[in-house]
């Protein structure tokens, strides 16, 4: 059935316009500029060029540098000292001639007099933690900064380099022209921190009861900065919440460590037959082909039966890495050491897991199997994995990602009892440091500049994966019947977004700079992404354009603008008063019912009609006799029988609709005859599309979705009509809690009551 086209209401509106301006003051009102929601982004957005296209995607003249490194590593482990020799190659794929190169020391952030240490404000604590006091007031601050020997080209030329706090610049002899490679040489070393006092990201962890130590060691070796078409030499200074820019290339390392440590570390182990015993090399070669369960290659026993014993003797791990942007390991005696193989596409990669005693019986049963379902989840989402493994290391207070290997907290008690919060917070620190494999290992965005393109990408893929896990692991998760994610589901966006503004950065700011680094570059471009998915764009529109971005920039180096672009040119959906609105901004969703009116046909015209006629000197009887006259039921000149169909009190109408019997149903009773105009407000800054379930009185209900297009023209609020001939007893906008609306207080008509906070402390107390 055709809808009826009431034009009237047109003319309402444009008289009343019209007569607004005739009457209203001549006061002149200032020029602005475009403040429209969906003004487009091309004041924010860099013009295209043949390095990066219109549409998100690689331009015909995309570069980026490839560095390579051979590395020669020692860990001292009864002097927490770690030795490097390194030679770099260094080729110049850009268009332009380098004179010097500039290197990062990341490890320069723990020297003792590292400005890092001072970066923050902040006077006397009231209350603090002994511990804690003692560190901060009356320990000498530890000095783990690195110690340079000496800089050579490879012809042992010294070459002359100045270091500024965590960066060092190598002067070179002569310029490396475009297409060019050139090998220089680095010889290091630095003190080893204890990552659990000395809170970091790499280091050791001390176990006083064996007296071992642990070891995750990371940005441990001078790395070349980027060199890219967005910014030349990456120079921003490594001050603790901005991570890492960092070139592919392909690594060759020999790692020595004590005889009678485990050692896992990114790429191919080359000599598996020289560092491990008969029995583990058995079991190693074993769990190749094991694709239903984890195959433990060093057990508990074995790691006890170590731990008092320390040996006098090295072993050398050489391992080859290619393609990849970094390179860690991890190595201690107290290692237990399990792995399985998972088919990923065509291609089988193995899912590792590393931990001391201390982290089972927990790791033992969950590790590798969270590690399995996020390479499975991630590579239906994006890309197939392509590296040949994912390894999973326990280590205390830690969850940090490098390629094929990440650290990852979660430990029981002494008794190996663990809660729910503990086992569910380790489940999803592993998903998201192994989901970091693909973002930003692959698809390799710069984390110093932007830290919501790994972080917010990797959580909203963890949050996929964490529902997935829960699907296929009811197991693990019973009593529950979802898993308990702790961001992505919009819902838990809200406080964040609607606290202080003053303590509230955009999504679009360096990690430095903002004030609360976990919302905000963690889960509100998360949520941000769910919204888009599950709301906006609908799932296959953007896992389409998603996949397309991944493929895209794998092995590449994209900036938000790339992501941006590319979503939007994969999905012919224009997206620029999202990004502007949730990436750009601080404002915030909340959206509401304003005001209901009910409207039912009429015989003769309204007083508002009447008032509108008048001021241009005509009456009802001027009108073409084709018109649709609507009283609503608050207009008390309208004496028509309420009791009765209202199409009855058209003749105009009940004539058109009788010349038209192949349009309309001839049966009055099934067509409209009640009409509600519902005024939508938006007290938030956000514009969304509007979800809205009508619930009638016969106990139906029906849902609408208008879209976020009806605010282009009013900011403020919006009105629409509902046509029915049932009668509306009840709304509710956003049912199902889809847009991270901060304020749910006025998303119901009639207006429902809510208990007060206090209400809510006594209810809680009761239960």
């Amino acid at each position: 059935m055709k809808k009826i086209i009431y034009v009237f209401s047109f003319l309402i509106t444009g008289s009343f316009n019209l007569l607004s301006q005739e009457t209203s003051e001549s006061k002149r009102e200032p020029g602005h500029t475009n403040n429209n929601k969906f003004k487009q982004l091309y004041e924010e957005f860099s013009s295209p060029n043949r390095y990066r296209t219109a549409s998100g995607a690689p331009g015909s003249d995309y570069y980026q540098q490839q560095v390579d490194y051979i590395m020669d590593l020692e860990l001292d482990d009864k002097n927490t000292k770690l030795y490097g020799e390194e030679t770099i190659t260094y080729t110049n794929n850009s268009p332009d001639n380098l004179d010097y190169l500039w290197i990062q020391l990341d490890q320069n952030i723990r020297k003792k007099d590292a400005p890092a240490l001072e970066k923050n404000g902040g006077g006397a604590d009231p209350l603090i933690p002994v511990e804690v006091f003692s560190s901060k007031y009356f320990d000498e601050p530890f000095d783990g900064g690195f110690n340079i020997n000496w800089v050579k080209s490879s012809s042992g030329i010294p070459l002359k380099y100045t270091i500024n706090n965590t960066m060092m610049r190598v002067d070179l002899t002569s310029s490396i022209k475009s297409g060019e490679s050139y090998s220089f040489k680095i010889k290091w070393w630095y003190n080893i921190n204890n990552h659990v006092t000395n809170r970091a990201r790499s280091g050791y962890e001390f176990f006083p009861k064996d007296g071992n130590r642990a070891y995750v060691i990371a940005q441990f070796f001078p790395r070349l900065a980027v060199y890219n078409d967005v910014e030349g030499w990456q120079n921003y200074q490594f001050w603790g919440n901005g991570e890492f820019a960092l070139n592919f290339g392909n690594y060759e390392v020999n790692l020595t460590v004590p005889a009678d440590h485990i050692v896992e570390a990114t790429g191919d182990l080359k000599n598996p037959r020289e560092v491990l015993t008969n029995q583990e090399y058995k079991r190693y070669k074993q769990a190749q082909n094991s694709f239903d369960k984890p195959i433990i290659i060093v057990t508990e026993q074995e790691v006890i039966e170590k731990e008092s014993k320390f040996s006098e003797k090295k072993k050398t791990w050489k391992y080859i890495a290619n393609n990849v942007r970094d390179f860690a390991f991890a190595s201690s005696r107290k290692f237990i050491w399990d792995m399985m193989a998972v088919k990923v596409g065509p291609k089988k990669v193995m899912a590792v897991s590393l931990y001391p005693k201390e982290g089972n019986p927990l790791w033992e049963d969950y590790s590798t199997v969270a590690v399995a379902q996020t390479l499975d989840t991630y590579s239906k989402y994006t890309f197939n994995y392509p590296y040949p493994k994912a390894v999973s290391v326990h280590a205390k207070n830690q969850g940090m990602e490098y390629p094929m290997i990440c650290w990852n907290y979660g430990r029981p008690d002494d008794d190996g009892k663990y809660s729910d919060r503990v086992k569910f917070g380790m489940i999803s620190v592993i998903i998201h440091e192994v989901g970091h494999n693909y973002f930003p290992m692959i698809v390799n965005s710069d984390e110093r500049q932007w830290g919501w393109m790994d972080e917010g990408l990797d959580t909203f893929m963890q949050y996929l994966t964490e529902q997935e896990f829960g699907q296929n692991y009811k197991e693990a998760i019973a009593p529950l019947e979802k898993y308990p994610s702790r961001r992505g589901d919009p819902e838990k966006i809200v406080p964040y977004m609607s606290g202080f503004q003053n303590n509230i950065s955009p999504i679009m700011s360096n990690p430095e700079n903002v004030f609360q680094l976990g919302p905000n570059a963690y889960a509100k471009p998360a949520t941000a992404l769910n919204i888009l998915r599950e709301t906006v764009m609908g799932k296959e529109l953007f896992d389409h354009a998603f996949k397309t971005y991944s493929k895209r920039w794998m092995f590449k180096h994209p900036t938000p603008e790339d992501f941006f672009r590319t979503m939007e040119d994969a999905s012919a959906v224009d997206l620029d008063w999202f990004w502007r609105g949730w990436f750009y901004s601080t404002d915030y969703v909340d959206i509401g019912v304003k005001e209901v009116k009910k409207y039912r046909i009429s015989s003769k015209p309204s007083p508002e009609v009447d008032k509108i006629l008048s001021a241009y000197g005509m009456t009802a009887n001027d009108l073409a006799p084709n018109y649709v006259f609507m009283s609503s039921d608050t207009d008390e000149s309208n004496s028509d029988n309420e009791s009765s169909n209202s199409i009855n009190n058209s003749i105009p109408l009940k004539k058109y609709l009788e010349e038209n019997p192949e349009d309309y149903d001839l049966n009055i009773n099934s067509l409209p005859k009640n009409f509600y105009e519902i005024e939508f407000e938006k007290p938030g800054g956000l514009v969304m599309p509007i979800i809205v379930d009508y619930i009638f009185k016969d106990g139906t209900k029906k849902r609408v979705e208008y879209p976020v297009q009806v605010w282009r023209k009013n900011d403020d609020s919006v009105k629409k009509v509902l046509a029915t001939n049932k009668e509306l007893v009840a709304i509710k906008v956003d049912p199902d809690l889809k847009t991270a609306d901060i304020d749910i207080s006025n998303n119901s008509w009639p207006k429902e009551k809510s208990a007060s906070d206090f209400e809510k402390f006594k209810n809680k107390i009761k239960g």
